[in-house]
């Protein structure tokens, strides 16, 4: 497969906050990594944030071996029984009868004291190296919002002292169901306030090639105009990532796998829009294909009415009769239960549509 992205090139990231979908961005990273994509800065919101310093530290192997391990007391305070009953809400497992009682408890917290993120506190001093990103030739930019002054901050990280960069990696995820406490000597919210993709920073600080990482997450996105000369690369999600507040290892590796896939997408144009398939038959045999199943009487009318309004129905908008044969495929794909979460060759899964079995 050819590389979309140029490898002479050195990219800046932008990394997008969305709590435990986070480890999307890890298996987005782990795509780059693999394709000789090369970076000299990254930034990040609230777990970009977090994201971004494990990237400016280089160290691709311990950010799989985090996020693989991730749980939700990673993240809060509970007690056992807490843990368990809170897990099933985030996770979506929870009956109707456990939501009613579970809400009113959960607000309560909230409203009271807010939620104890000591364990948080402890996972980032555990987990990111501030003498790594001083000495790291990647720029380490993140995005708060400090409460005390009332302004939004876009941070470059590289240059404070230890303590100060494991506040503001804390402070840029302080969301505000958090209990509220002083990070050096100052209070803060979420960054997503401000900007929860901030390729804006990016921008002001000269990186004109940007790959921007998206997670559907909380928070406004900045819009600006673009200056001439800049290319921005986006990779969003194929699949459901699931809740923000999902901290399992079993869908952290999920979601790894899904960054990873997605941006094997765009970096070597995978085709597909449920499936990530390797194109390699031409529009011809697509073409063909459509004629040998649907057998139209009128040809004319067939390509030049039927065809276009089963586009429009598929929601097949670019592309050739190519895009059109895989959009009918990937339905009847679906309807057999085929893995939508790997790499399909065009001509596997056709085959594996039209088996019997």
């Amino acid at each position: 497969m050819e590389l979309r992205l140029d490898r002479n090139k050195t990219y800046a990231i932008a990394l997008e906050g969305g709590g435990a979908r986070g480890a999307y961005e890890i298996g987005v990273w782990q795509a780059l990594n693999e394709a000789g994509i090369r970076y000299n800065a990254v930034s990040g919101t609230s777990v970009g944030a977090l994201n971004g310093a494990l990237m400016c530290m280089g160290n691709l192997k311990k950010a799989v071996e985090v996020w693989s391990d991730i749980r939700l007391s990673n993240v809060m305070a509970l007690d056992s029984a807490e843990e368990t009953e809170l897990g099933k809400l985030f996770q979506g497992r929870a009956g109707l009868g456990d939501v009613q009682q579970l809400l009113p408890q959960l607000s309560g917290v909230i409203r009271n004291r807010g939620l104890d993120v000591a364990p948080l506190r402890a996972w980032v001093r555990d987990v990111v190296e501030p003498e790594l990103i001083q000495q790291s030739p990647v720029s380490l930019y993140i995005t708060t919002v400090s409460i005390t002054d009332r302004k939004g901050l876009e941070l470059r990280l590289n240059g404070m002292e230890q303590e100060e960069i494991w506040d503001m990696l804390l402070a840029s995820a302080y969301h505000p169901t958090f209990k509220q406490e002083p990070l050096g000597g100052k209070y803060y919210a979420d960054g997503g306030f401000l900007d929860t993709l901030n390729i804006h920073v990016l921008v002001e600080n000269g990186y004109t090639d940007i790959i921007a990482v998206h997670m559907n997450g909380f928070g406004r996105e900045r819009h600006f105009r673009l200056p001439e000369g800049v290319t921005v690369t986006h990779i969003r999600p194929g699949a459901d990532l699931g809740g923000a507040l999902n901290f399992s290892a079993e869908q952290a590796r999920r979601d790894m796998h899904i960054g990873y896939l997605d941006a094997r997408r765009v970096l070597y144009g995978l085709s597909g829009q449920r499936y990530y398939v390797v194109r390699s038959l031409s529009e011809r045999f697509a073409l063909n294909w459509l004629l040998d199943r649907d057998r139209p009487e009128k040809l004319r009318d067939y390509l030049e009415k039927q065809l276009p309004g089963q586009a429009k129905k598929l929601n097949v908008k670019d592309g050739d009769y190519y895009e059109l044969m895989l959009a009918r495929a990937e339905l009847l794909a679906a309807a057999k239960g085929l893995e939508t979460l790997r790499e399909w060759e065009d001509t596997d899964l056709l085959e594996a549509v039209e088996s019997p079995s």
